[in-house]
């Protein structure tokens, strides 16, 4: 996996964890911006705003290749010789431009300590100070800054929602990109051409184009799997699965308690659920312009129904159906140890040096086959929950200066493998890294402190998966998104907005159908209470969220 910002607990459930039953991480994931990738359905006039993605080749060639539509490269050695991205200094002579941004890692050394910091000044030609606030941290800061009219000239939006009106907010505050980057107009920026079309919908608001995403892999997957046990139960490909019955079939075959081996390692509803073609949160019918929630759906109730099935016939490990996301460690270090043939989590976990599903599991048996669960069977589907981490925003300015903050996001933007990357997730060679016995970077003791400076948070293009220590890894990974970017779904909350669905979509909402379902799958209440459920999920808040979306729906364009 290419290089990230050091990950903790709360960015791996961001990234993609699952908690409880499973139903966890999507939402997690939307709250940072998510979006189909089928957004060629959305509105004309959105459909105006989103830039003309270009495969971005700079002569480096893959193992595995990309696409356009959102597919990432595939590496499984780092280029020896690194290739630019950008030609010159494209910010020469501009005035010292200003970023701010979340970050997940301890303060970075200053610019006179910084190799790194230099070494990119250098490359751009003026000065960049950049701000780098702890997570928890930044939505207080961002208000602070936000009410003080003190913004920085670019500068990334909350993950947990910044202000309220985001609309007016950016209309009144924040350069419209539109002129600059819709249709061929992105061309300028090359590297910001490559962000596949799915990432652009969360900067879009009120028919303008306002934010630069920080472009992530489209879906948060399906979870993993043991190949080497769902093998021996004979199954060698996920293809073989095809439909629910087969799957539960499968169940029963791997669960063998008197092993101490489960099928399934908490939760798998979002699993069913896609496998079943089941909506993303909240679905928009284009043709007649109806909202319907997930819950609503014949889709969703029948992977519930499945996993109360799954339940009974015992293929989940004892204990973990209730586990929250703050548990998540023990039911991951469970299924890690062997005990479980499945578990969710998100496929950013995978080939995390060190950390990740495969050195993990590796570590503790080396015949563990670990690779990722697509969704199963011919009604399967893929939920759009990891298509950006967030929007950097451009301050309001006059055309030169925005178009020289889009030069140093289309910079921050360069591709795996680019002097540019390398610079950013490295440092300088032979101070920050050297290179391994397999060519690839390795960070020095000042290299890991130099690249936490948040450049990377200033735009990206789709991750690429990279792993010199896992050549296999980088296969399995590469294949199962090439299954499953193509069978992205669109979600409602990608091209439209309600208010009652941000203040309660993801919170309330969402704490309320999880604890339905958890009571559910779990026996603790009959399968007959689904009905209730979703009458008070409606009564609780959707019924007015469905108001609202549909009122948008009709304007044909974001509030």
């Amino acid at each position: 996996m290419s290089s990230t910002t050091p990950i903790n607990r709360r960015s791996l459930l961001r990234l993609g964890a699952g908690a409880g039953l499973g139903i966890a991480a999507a939402p997690l994931l939307a709250a940072c911006g998510g979006g189909g990738a089928s957004a060629e359905k959305a509105s004309a006039k959105s459909a105006e705003l989103f830039p003309a993605v270009t495969e971005r080749n700079i002569g480096i060639k893959p193992d595995f290749p990309g696409t356009v539509q959102g597919v990432p490269q595939g590496f499984t050695g780092y280029p020896a010789t690194p290739v630019r991205s950008v030609a010159g200094a494209p910010l020469k002579g501009a005035k010292t431009i200003t970023a701010s941004m979340e970050t997940f890692a301890p303060p970075a050394p200053s610019r006179g300590r910084n190799a790194a910091w230099r070494e990119i000044e250098s490359r751009l030609g003026t000065k960049v100070d950049i701000t780098g606030v702890p997570a928890d941290d930044w939505p207080a800061k961002f208000s602070t800054m936000v009410a003080s009219d003190n913004l920085t000239d670019i500068f990334m939006y909350p993950e947990t929602g910044g202000v309220d009106h985001k609309a007016s907010f950016l209309a009144a505050k924040c350069a419209d990109l539109t002129p600059f980057l819709a249709g061929e107009k992105v061309k300028k920026y090359p590297n910001l051409a490559a962000i596949p079309k799915s990432s652009w919908q969360d900067g879009m608001a009120g028919g303008k184009l306002y934010g630069i995403p920080i472009a992530r892999m489209g879906t948060g997957g399906a979870g993993f799997y043991r190949h080497d046990l769902f093998k021996k139960a004979g199954v060698d490909s996920l293809d073989q699965v095809t439909d629910m019955d087969r799957f539960f079939e499968l169940c029963k075959e791997l669960t063998r308690p008197k092993q101490k081996q489960y099928a399934l390692m908490a939760g798998a509803t979002n699993l069913v659920a896609m496998s079943y073609g089941a909506p993303y949160a909240v679905q928009l019918d284009n043709r007649t312009g109806k909202v319907v929630f997930d819950l609503e759906t014949d889709e969703f109730r029948a992977a519930v129904e499945m996993c109360l099935k799954l339940y009974k016939a015992g293929c989940f490990y004892p204990g973990t159906l209730g586990m929250t996301g703050a548990q998540k460690a023990q039911y991951t270090d469970l299924f890690k140890n062997g005990k479980a043939a499945y578990v969710y989590d998100g496929w950013p976990n995978y080939l995390t040096p060190s950390v990740g599903y495969l050195d993990s599991m590796a570590a503790v048996d080396k015949s563990f086959d670990v690779r990722p669960m697509t969704p199963l069977g011919k009604d399967a589907v893929a939920w759009p929950d990891n298509t950006s981490l967030s929007v950097c925003y451009v301050r309001k300015a006059d055309d030169k200066r925005v178009d020289q903050v889009l030069k140093l996001a289309d910079w921050a933007a360069s591709p795996f493998g680019s002097q540019e990357y390398t610079l950013i997730n490295y440092g300088v060679e032979g101070v920050d890294f050297e290179r391994d016995d397999k060519g690839g970077p390795v960070l020095t003791k000042q290299g890991s402190q130099d690249v936490t400076v948040p450049w990377k948070m200033l735009g990206s293009a789709t991750p690429a998966l990279y792993s010199t220590a896992h050549p296999n890894g980088v296969k399995y990974l590469h294949e199962a998104y090439e299954a499953t970017i193509p069978q992205l779904i669109e979600w409602a909350g990608a091209t439209l907005t309600s208010p009652t669905w941000d203040s309660k979509g993801f919170g309330s909402l969402y704490t309320l159908k999880l604890d339905g379902i958890k009571d559910i799958v779990s026996g603790r209440t009959p399968m007959s209470a689904y009905d209730a459920l979703v009458k008070e999920y409606l009564a609780k808040g959707g019924e007015a969220a469905r108001g609202e979306f549909e009122e948008a729906a009709q304007k044909g364009k974001k509030k």
